[in-house]
């Protein structure tokens, strides 16, 4: 039985599905600008199809289908992109767009007229008396991706002709001519092309025209953005041959081309116009679901959508943590969770992502990734375990589902906490003084993880303050949960304990904000945004002055537009600028980057610590429009991984990232709409207080 009632979050939609972004000639003036904007869309079990607005691969991860083949793990590039050339007459028009390593550049983004995004891409060509739009979208749940053209011929009969560049490897890597045989076989409508034997062939079809078997390499495509990321930056790609649309004089024709792994595909038995309204309906589905009034609101709950995705190996929901390149990270799961989930009432996939995450759990330590390939996952975190009870907390306050938390994630809990008591892997421990302890100079154990071969570049091993913080919080929610429970809270005194023991090792009075890590080596006194949690946690440590200044220090010294800087750009090691190759990009990744995710706990330990004021609200509002402007950059329609720590704060990292997405999206409704969870205050008052207790 639930054991409280669930009111609708806010108002139901009130017909809108979120913005549709519009670009035009100006976006795309030179090749250059064409690439600073790239688009996105998902199919729901990991894969993608993804490019730049003016459709050139810059990017190795670039492609119209990147396939799944064991959700969300395994993604294969199985076609790179489809090259149009419309011969009307005497004229030819060229309207594919790639950079070669000899130089030679095509250019048929003169010829595109506009693109918009809501959230599938259509791209408008108009050459002539002609124009040809296309929309790509995938099927959900399906290695599926559909190219649905619409082409409006002019006055002389002419012919659309198709090829398309095929491959057959990891998205990570790249592929030279001669590493790859493939093999190809008519089919209905089209051809089936296998390439490594150990993976499904790719089935193109299309639903007009005549494909010509023809076998060439399209040799030396250039990948500006691997360049600049000191990345294999060229491939060669598989040409099959071509299929050719012929077009009368005057005809307006819609048809489509599928691209597919898929044995039963769902594209053949709708038809591709059916199934995008399919598309649209759901995302429509759960805009309404989310109860959005708002554009930006009803834009991010679209976004999030991205990033809830299937996993075969239990059979439940995950969370991809970033698109291209990510896969699903613990911590970055259990941070999303109730940004992506519950604040959109996708409570279902809520439940399913803790699960999975319980389910793979080793003495007390969610996994820290699943990594492609990887048969099972890695653990070196210390902090997603506590992001778990977290997100648990936060899923009973909008669901005041306690039979579902007792039932399944209770246990969990409890022995995440007797573990970290105990002591378990990776050096966590908590000390005499019930802080928490973890690491060791070579691992990387908090979400500052970058490391370069040997070289963990923020080694943060002891009492990193964001873990004590957790650590503090996550004590906290179990003592109300073994009171709703009917259960024992095995250390009442700790928590208090904690609490005295914390505020006199971190709080450094002079400057008003708390040190980053204690440890046997002394006090690391670098201002970082770690310090954010011991505000913006429903339990924290601090009194009200003392979280003031905090939010302060961290105002003054790490915001930028759209994110918190990870180091202060007084320090002697600060990094504001993200390029260059891995050594010099990982060099800087928390070492003054800003990052998105951030915002969502500034914003909240903004409002606590000015008392959810009028005006702190309005802070919170200015520092969230921004992002309305954000949406139409780097990856249309989603919030970026990281920014340069720099002006004019470039956007850089996953062009789509889940924790940038979830957290702005969470703040946005929490604080400054303040639609707050609606089984936050039974908590508190079925928990309630007891003497020797503390209010945490």
């Amino acid at each position: 039985m639930r054991q409280s009632p669930v009111n609708v979050i806010c108002t139901r939609a009130t017909g809108r599905k979120g913005r549709v972004f519009y670009f035009g000639k100006n976006d795309w003036r030179t090749m250059e600008l064409g690439l600073q904007k790239e688009w996105l869309v998902t199919n729901g079990i990991g894969g993608y199809a993804s490019s730049t607005l003016i459709n050139l691969n810059s990017r190795k991860y670039h492609g119209l289908l990147v396939a799944a083949h064991k959700p969300p793990g395994r993604r294969v590039l199985h076609l790179a992109k489809l090259d149009e050339r419309f011969r009307a007459g005497p004229c030819t028009f060229n309207l594919a767009a790639n950079d070669n390593r000899s130089g030679f550049k095509e250019t048929g983004f003169i010829h595109l007229q506009q693109v918009q995004v809501e959230p599938f891409p259509t791209f408008t060509y108009s050459f002539g008396d002609i124009t040809l739009a296309k929309t790509v979208f995938m099927v959900h749940g399906q290695n599926t991706t559909v190219i649905l053209y619409r082409v409006y011929n002019g006055t002389m009969p002419a012919v659309l002709s198709l090829a398309p560049l095929v491959n057959s490897r990891g998205h990570h890597y790249v592929t030279r001519r001669g590493e790859l045989e493939f093999k190809l076989k008519k089919i209905p409508d089209g051809v089936s092309i296998e390439g490594r034997e150990e993976l499904p062939p790719l089935l193109l079809t299309c639903s007009a025209g005549t494909f010509l078997p023809g076998g060439s390499w399209y040799e030396g495509m250039a990948y500006a953005a691997e360049k600049e990321r000191g990345e294999h930056d060229q491939e060669d790609h598989y040409v099959p041959g071509r299929f050719e649309v012929p077009l009368e004089a005057g005809a307006a024709k819609t048809f489509a081309v599928i691209a597919s792994t898929e044995a039963c595909c769902r594209a053949a038995e709708l038809g591709p116009l059916d199934l995008l309204e399919k598309e649209r309906f759901r995302l429509q589905g759960l805009v309404e679901r989310a109860g959005c009034k708002d554009s930006l609101a009803c834009d991010l709950v679209r976004a999030a959508d991205a990033f809830i995705v299937q996993r075969r190996s239990t059979g439940k929901k995950t969370i991809i943590a970033g698109y291209p390149w990510f896969a699903d990270w613990g911590r970055d799961a259990m941070i999303s969770l109730p940004g992506l989930t519950l604040v959109t009432r996708r409570f279902q996939e809520a439940r399913e992502i803790l699960l999975t995450f319980a389910e793979h759990s080793r003495r007390g330590i969610l996994p820290n990734a699943f990594f492609d390939g990887a048969k099972n996952p890695v653990y070196n975190t210390v902090d997603a375990s506590l992001w778990f009870i977290q997100a648990v907390y936060q899923y009973l306050a909008y669901t005041g589902d306690l039979d579902f938390v007792r039932e399944q994630v209770f246990p969990q809990v409890k022995e995440i906490v007797r573990r970290y008591v105990t002591g378990t892997d990776y050096n966590i421990v908590m000390d005499e003084d019930g802080l928490l302890s973890a690491g060791s100079p070579e691992v990387q154990l908090t979400w500052m993880d970058a490391k370069v071969d040997q070289w963990v570049v923020t080694p943060r091993h002891g009492k990193a303050v964001e873990i004590n913080a957790l650590w503090y919080n996550a004590l906290c929610i179990l003592e109300k949960l073994c009171l709703l429970c009917g259960d024992e809270f095995p250390e009442p005194a700790l928590p208090d304990r904690i609490k005295e023991k914390f505020v006199k090792e971190f709080w450094k009075e002079e400057d008003g904000c708390l040190f980053d890590v204690v440890s046997s080596e002394g006090k690391d006194c670098r201002v970082r945004p770690n310090q954010l949690l011991t505000v913006s946690l429903p339990h924290t440590m601090l009194g009200r002055e003392q979280a003031l200044r905090v939010v302060q220090k961290v105002w003054r010294e790490l915001y930028v537009t759209y994110g918190i800087r990870s180091l202060s750009p007084g320090d002697e090691g600060y990094r504001g600028i993200y390029t260059g190759d891995r050594f010099q990009r990982d060099g800087a990744y928390h070492q003054g980057t800003a990052w998105s995710w951030l915002v969502g706990p500034f914003i909240t330990a903004l409002r606590r610590a000015h008392g959810y004021s009028p005006a702190s609200r309005e802070m919170a509002l200015r520092l969230i429009r921004p992002f309305r402007d954000h949406l139409r950059d780097h990856g249309v329609g989603y919030i970026s991984e990281i920014f340069d720590g720099e002006e004019p704060i470039i956007p850089r990292g996953c062009i789509a990232q889940a924790w940038g997405v979830a957290e702005v999206l969470r703040a946005y409704a929490e604080d400054v709409l303040e639609i707050r969870p609606p089984a936050e205050a039974w908590i508190k008052t079925a928990s309630g207080t007891k003497k020797g207790v503390p209010n945490c």
